[in-house]
């Protein structure tokens, strides 16, 4: 058999097909966190405030009617918010509150509206984002006495 033809059949095998290539590429970058086509997962976002704002008027009408349809839209949107890895404990704590408490009772007392009610207060006070305060915020004002300066130890001179 004549070497060249065996050569020539031979350098074909040694190439990897570019499919693997692709292949092994894509697989190394992800193993360090990234891959084409593929965005990193999001974190979850705070609820926005209309959907807390909603709940709680959904609770003022519960706790007013005492009806099974505002008391179980109620519980229903109450629910799945308890698992939100962003909300702080005292919101799920009010959260937990509406779901425990918005059923439809046999007398609608002055206690168990007293109590539907000041839960949902309650949401629009605890249920709200974090804000961080602002590098401005820290300085104190000049003077003494919250700003007031009565002319004792002025930082300006007296004209």
């Amino acid at each position: 058999m004549n070497p060249r033809v065996t050569m020539a059949r031979s350098i074909p095998r040694l190439r990897p097909p570019i499919w693997s290539l692709s292949a092994l590429a894509s697989c190394g970058l992800s193993l360090f966190g990234w891959a084409p086509g593929l965005a990193a997962p999001q974190p979850e976002l705070f609820p926005p405030t209309a959907t807390f704002r909603t709940l709680q008027l959904i609770t003022f009408t519960c706790s007013r009617e005492n009806t099974a349809a505002s008391c179980d839209k109620a519980r229903s949107q109450a629910d799945p918010l308890l698992d939100h890895p962003r909300l702080p404990t005292s919101c799920k704590d009010v959260l937990w509150s509406i779901n425990q408490q918005a059923r439809v009772a046999d007398s609608n007392s002055q206690s168990r509206r007293d109590a539907l009610d000041k839960a949902a207060k309650d949401l629009t006070v605890f249920c709200k984002p974090q804000v961080k305060p602002s590098a401005n915020n820290d300085k104190k004002p000049a003077g003494g006495l919250g700003g007031m300066n009565f002319g004792f130890g002025s930082p300006q001179p007296a004209r």
